[in-house]
């Protein structure tokens, strides 16, 4: 079970390295993190588990930020439909992208990242993806909104790149070009 303690934090060599390409099938280690980053996710989102083990909440983990260097992360969040989305995505890509852009009026935050980053993250609107599952399987899903927005964070991750590097440093709350703001619920 991945606890906050297995996470590591801002200013490690591996939050800026970027993952490899996983191979299948995959070895029993490669399968037991992609279970324990779910799981993490599926029990922050629990308050009892929260308080229990001191998780703190979260819809997305990366690889990399359990100090593993594999193109894989996980996701659990619902998607505008209130439809739950929680998979596995191993060495994923975007195959296509709007241009319309959007960013998240509150900001991002990171379970990496202990402090608050003011600013605005510009993101693709509506993203098509592909990626293996645990088993093998190719998927494909055209995401917007929330799970758009958490896609693109978490496939930073796999590339070293923050959340903040994407922040305009001269004006954090500057306007976008074509983007629309996305307001979390």
């Amino acid at each position: 079970m991945i606890l906050m303690g297995d996470i590591i934090r801002e200013g490690h060599l591996t939050l800026r390295t970027r993952a490899e390409e996983v191979t299948f099938p995959l070895t029993e280690e490669e399968r037991n993190l992609a279970h324990d980053m779910l799981e993490y996710l599926i029990n922050s989102q629990n308050p009892e588990m929260a308080e229990k083990y001191g998780l703190r909440g979260g819809i997305g983990l990366a690889a990399n930020q359990v100090n593993s260097l594999k193109r894989m992360f996980a996701l659990h969040l619902a998607d505008e439909k209130g439809e739950q989305l929680s998979f596995v995505a191993i060495n994923p890509k975007i195959v296509s992208h709007s241009v319309e852009q959007t960013y998240m009026t509150s900001g991002e935050g990171c379970l990496s990242v202990d402090r608050h980053v003011p600013g605005y993250v510009p993101r693709y609107a509506r993203i098509t993806v592909k990626f293996m599952t645990v088993d093998g399987e190719e998927k494909k899903l055209r995401l917007s909104g929330l799970p758009a927005i958490a896609f693109q964070h978490e496939l930073d991750h796999l590339n070293g790149v923050m959340f903040y590097d994407r922040i305009n440093e001269k004006d954090p709350f500057g306007e976008i070009p074509n983007a629309t703001p996305y307001e979390r619920n």
